[in-house]
């Protein structure tokens, strides 16, 4: 595919505003996408798009500047350390958010965690590589086939990035992918160290929300064997 020209990023202006349009030319012209293909997920705060570069097809996610919920997003982040002193402005927020998602997932990468390896991000985008072509399902649209095995493969992964000192906070049958029957963890914008002041309570949601999934098709736990799992 041919990289878009300035003016032929500005068909996208029914489905982004002028300052995404902007960052995503910027992107183009420093050669890290060519142009968008077709939306993997629309939601309220990001949409998330096939991406081509060549050949190749990316993930990119595009937070939205106006409709994402940047005061929801403040609640969490002004607790990570790393992000002490962020000011609560919309765009100031969204583009920490964005850049959040894409330190956790370089960290988690390189730690070995089954999740997409981050590209770039700028402003509120973030690309990072594609998982499945088409695009794997998520584990809420396909139930693993054996969920026994594909349960120990999640806590494995829980397990790493206990090791790593994250919390994904935000983990569950949503946010799992099922990619030929193995699982792979997105949306890591909510991950948060665990010396963050909630973060026991962040992962006691993520182990209920695992916990309760699975015990749905059949797998025999508690959450107390989850923790205690990766707490090893």
């Amino acid at each position: 595919m041919a990289k878009k020209t300035r003016e032929e990023w500005k068909t996208y202006q029914d489905v982004f505003d002028q300052f995404t349009i902007r960052t995503l030319w910027e992107l183009s012209s420093r050669g890290f996408l060519d142009g968008l293909k077709s939306p993997v997920s629309l939601g309220k705060e990001a949409n998330v798009f096939t991406a081509e570069k060549g050949k190749d097809l990316l993930c990119a996610k595009i937070y939205r500047l106006e409709t994402a919920d940047f005061n929801s997003m403040y609640k969490y982040i002004r607790n990570d350390p790393r992000f002490s002193g962020l000011q609560h402005q919309r765009r100031k927020v969204i583009f920490a958010w964005c850049q959040r998602e894409y330190r956790n997932l370089l960290k988690c990468k390189d730690a070995g965690i089954s999740c997409p390896k981050p590209v770039i991000f700028k402003n509120n985008v973030l690309l990072m590589e594609l998982i499945g072509i088409p695009a794997a399902p998520r584990l809420k649209e396909k139930p693993p086939a054996s969920p026994g095995k594909f349960f120990k493969l999640v806590l494995e992964n829980m397990k790493k990035l206990h090791k790593l000192k994250l919390v994904h906070a935000d983990l569950s049958e949503y946010n799992i992918l099922n990619h030929q029957e193995k699982p792979v963890f997105i949306d890591f914008s909510h991950a948060t160290p665990l010396d963050t002041p909630n973060a026991d309570e962040l992962i006691k949601r993520d182990i209920k929300n695992i916990c309760r999934y699975f015990k749905k098709l059949g797998v025999e736990t508690t959450e107390k064997k989850i923790w205690d799992y990766i707490n090893i």
